[in-house]
């Protein structure tokens, strides 16, 4: 016997002494009788001990938990106690939190407010305040989400009706300063547990309360006509905060293309380095926006004198803790609904800001729209946002502790303590998250009972159809009868969420993979084939008539 069948013989023992079933075991369950006897295990637990016993994923730590939706019945589990890094499926807890608390039908309000008068003339005397509280779809994505992600028009689409509104008040004139408030959040614009080098990318957009596109600058690089000319870029939404240096040439036909960028933390000064073959496509890049609340001012400064609006005072942002921060319920004239009600602000000083007036409002879509896209597309800043919106609205604390707590809370609620679950973001990117595949089902059964559950479930991507499982288990049993969330970070891969088996069993699962060194498609695969061998194999005496 050779030595690496030695090694993988032993692994898969190993692997069968920590993964076998308890057929017999059952949780608490719906209806008077006992649930059926699973069928399949057997050959489910084969499956497994192949997959995982290969000999790149037998280095990795993997985490199992499989049961029947419909009764709780344990039919597989491996590891489902242990901690592990979930990556994007601490999302999941994220969305049961704000569909909990704020409902389905909560609304964004998004606000520009003056606490002076225009006069006859357009004059404005005083600041025009464009106020955040916790939008995160200030961008040209259309809705209702679809398969993926669409959009109409630029980016800074909402920002420009804004201003098209103040224009239509009949501002022309403004002796101010053009204000942009993030202060409805405090504090805790990195989680902790966040790496440095997500600070430039798309994916680690810090935390405000009001965030343009996403809080993305896209940069679309183009070759030049000629080798050795530069290359060409265009950028969107644009301000003058930040200085794009373009040292990209054109390389020769067929060439390798070679791109690099670098911005030091707090740095205004971008450099794209690198080559890009004379016959190469465009290029687009996401980089992070590192001062949300300053570019929207800049932003919306450019937008109005584009509309004409003769503006003397300059573009800067105010945080919480800055001397006239807004805090509040959203200052407007319309009526709110319960879901979309913030808690009553503290009661007003002697001294207390003369009221301010509603220049212009954007009102976001249900917050179940968003809950798709933060879903389907694994949206980290979204995430955060909800997470720091819900905490507000309950407690009518803005800070970043406040939230977590709140988020604690939430757990606690479920019957999930701090030793289950350990959370310090909302978005699943910080490296010091733990949870266990039991906390992960605890969650998703959880959810099954709750009146908004169709919309939860129905966020979760599909396989083979939508959202991050758009190109996986396609052409499988698989595809289209699993609904799961995905995770993805450094030797981190996660799977969690519901399926129907093909003999028709309803099943809630959690896979979870950490400390493998395999590339991203290699992870991906080994989830997926855990994912299509449960379609395939799992099923009961109850629910099989009639299937073979």
């Amino acid at each position: 016997m050779s030595r690496e069948l030695l090694f993988t013989c032993a692994a898969l023992l190993l692997l069968a002494l920590h993964a076998t079933p308890t057929f017999a075991q059952r949780s608490p369950h719906r209806g008077g009788s006992a649930p059926a006897t699973p069928t399949g295990v057997p050959a489910f637990r084969a499956r497994v001990e192949k997959i995982l016993g290969a000999p790149d994923a037998t280095r990795g730590y993997w985490g199992m938990l499989v049961e029947d939706a419909d009764t709780g019945q344990l039919i597989f589990s491996l590891n489902a106690g242990k901690y592990f890094l979930p990556a994007s499926n601490a999302k999941l807890f994220t969305a049961a939190l704000a569909l909990a608390t704020l409902g389905p039908d909560y609304r964004f309000h998004t606000t520009i407010e003056t606490r002076a008068t225009p006069n006859p003339e357009g004059l404005l005397q005083g600041y025009l305040i464009l106020v955040g509280r916790g939008d995160p779809n200030l961008s040209n994505r259309i809705f209702p989400f679809a398969k993926k992600t669409e959009r109409d028009g630029p980016p800074e689409k909402i920002l420009a009706e804004l201003a098209d509104s103040v224009v239509a008040r009949g501002v022309k004139q403004i002796a101010g300063d053009i204000i942009a408030d993030d202060s409805y959040f405090a504090g805790g614009a990195y989680p902790s547990g966040w790496a440095i080098d997500d600070m430039l990318w798309n994916y680690g957009v810090p935390v405000s309360a009001l965030e343009i596109n996403d809080g993305i600058l896209f940069i679309e690089l183009t070759p030049g006509s000629a080798l050795g000319s530069p290359a060409t870029f265009t950028s969107a939404p644009w301000t003058d905060i930040y200085h794009i240096h373009n040292e990209v040439l054109t390389a020769a036909r067929g060439t390798l293309q070679k791109l690099s960028v670098e911005r030091e933390p707090g740095s205004s000064e971008i450099f794209v380095r690198g080559s890009m073959p004379v016959d190469a496509a465009p290029h687009s890049m996401g980089l992070a926006i590192d001062r949300p609340a300053e570019f929207a001012a800049a932003l919306l400064k450019n937008l109005l004198e584009a509309r004409g609006v003769s503006i003397s005072g300059h573009a800067r942002a105010r945080h919480a803790g800055d001397p006239g921060a807004e805090f509040g319920p959203p200052m407007t004239p319309i009526s709110l609904t319960s879901a979309e009600r913030a808690p009553t602000a503290p009661p007003a000083t002697a001294n207390a800001a003369p009221p301010a007036t509603v220049l212009a409002e954007h009102v976001s879509p249900p917050l179940s729209e968003d809950i798709r896209v933060m879903i389907k597309t694994s949206q980290n800043l979204h995430a955060e946002m909800l997470l720091r919106v819900s905490a507000m609205v309950k407690t009518f604390d803005r800070s970043e502790d406040a939230a977590l707590q709140f988020e604690e809370d939430f757990r606690k609620g479920l019957g999930l303590t701090d030793t289950d679950v350990v959370m310090t973001d909302a978005s699943g990117l910080s490296r010091k998250d733990m949870v266990t595949p039991q906390s992960e089902v605890t969650l998703l059964r959880w959810v099954a009972l709750q009146p908004w559950s169709e919309i939860f479930r129905s966020s979760l991507p599909i396989a083979g159809e939508d959202g991050t499982l758009m190109d996986r288990m396609k052409n499988t049993p698989a595809a289209g009868h699993v609904w799961a969330k995905t995770g993805s970070l450094s030797h981190v891969d996660s799977l969690a969420g519901y399926a129907t088996s093909s003999r028709g069993q309803h099943l809630v699962f959690s896979f979870i993979g950490n400390n493998h060194n395999l590339k991203s498609k290699a992870a991906t695969e080994v989830l997926d084939s855990l994912a299509i061998a449960m379609v395939e194999e799992l099923g009961n005496a109850r629910c099989c008539a009639g299937h073979k």
